[in-house]
């Protein structure tokens, strides 16, 4: 587990994530700011101190692999690959640009770290159980992460992944699950209920655990809980916070799902954040 001044560095590493999701999606005109802010304490956490991986051999075929499901939030993941050193920070601005490797979605073959094409969603889990189960055929250790959004698994392939990865007591597979309560359409409560959550995964085989997904302390407990071998797959539920750290968006979780912020709120929500790095 990490330490407390590590995690105290890590707290600064991820505003300044949140500053480069910000001001990405701002540049590009299009993007989802909402759920990319959501998700980044997760992703940041999972690849500052568990993925076991080397930005400079991004294929070992031995490394553990993380599977980001809900693909429309990869302006984070992007964010902590440059910040890991995958690739230049410069490439950054360039998101959802022709030619870019830095896509709007994840696409195999374009930004190095990028483990699946992920976007239609419902599809990650399924491929990370795919993953998992081939580590297990070649005797590797490697854990596979899928990160999926509450709203995704109202999807049936979902359900289906976990049914096999429960049956096939895949204990390499860890599940993360944004659950930041709305999606595109409304609040998942409303659209289509996903509780009793923990309930319904255990049911299916699978061992969980709920936290507070924007506390590191709890993150990092969590994966580290994760990565025990217990003959079962693993779900962390974390409850996180539709565009935490911009206080406009946490008010408004629907409106940013899918829209960009204009110039004149990027800048203020910059300097919003920066206001915290230099008070740190």
């Amino acid at each position: 587990m990490a330490t407390e001044a590590e995690l105290k560095t890590l707290e600064r590493t991820l505003i300044q994530a949140r500053i480069d999701i910000l001001e990405m999606i701002t540049a590009a005109g299009s993007g989802h700011p909402g759920g990319s802010l959501s998700a980044i304490d997760l992703i940041g956490v999972l690849y500052a101190h568990h993925l076991r991986q080397d930005p400079k051999a991004p294929s070992a075929p031995q490394r553990d692999r993380f599977v980001l499901s809900k693909g429309h939030g990869v302006p984070a993941l992007y964010a902590v690959l440059a910040e890991r050193g995958y690739f230049d920070r410069a490439l950054l601005p360039t998101l959802r640009k022709l030619g870019s490797p830095l896509q709007g979605h994840p696409v195999v073959g374009t930004a190095p770290g990028i483990e699946a094409c992920t976007g239609s969603l419902g599809q990650g889990l399924s491929v990370a159980l795919g993953m998992a189960l081939g580590a297990r055929l070649d005797a590797h250790d490697a854990r596979v992460y899928c990160l999926m959004g509450d709203g995704e698994i109202q999807e049936g392939q979902v359900w289906e992944a976990a049914m096999a990865a429960g049956k096939l007591a895949v204990d390499g597979l860890v599940g993360i699950l944004d659950f930041n309560k709305a999606q595109i359409d409304g609040l998942v409560s409303d659209v289509m209920p996903i509780e009793p959550v923990e309930a319904k995964w255990q049911s299916f085989g699978w061992l969980t655990r709920r936290i507070d997904g924007h506390d590191l302390s709890a993150i990092d407990a969590a994966l580290s809980w994760s990565r025990v071998r217990e003959g079962k797959p693993k779900l962390i539920v974390a409850d996180t916070i539709k565009g935490k750290g911009v206080s406009f968006m946490e008010s408004e979780l629907v409106k940013w799902h899918g829209v960009a912020p204009t110039q004149d709120q990027c800048t203020q929500a910059v300097a919003a954040l920066r206001a915290r790095l230099g008070g740190n």
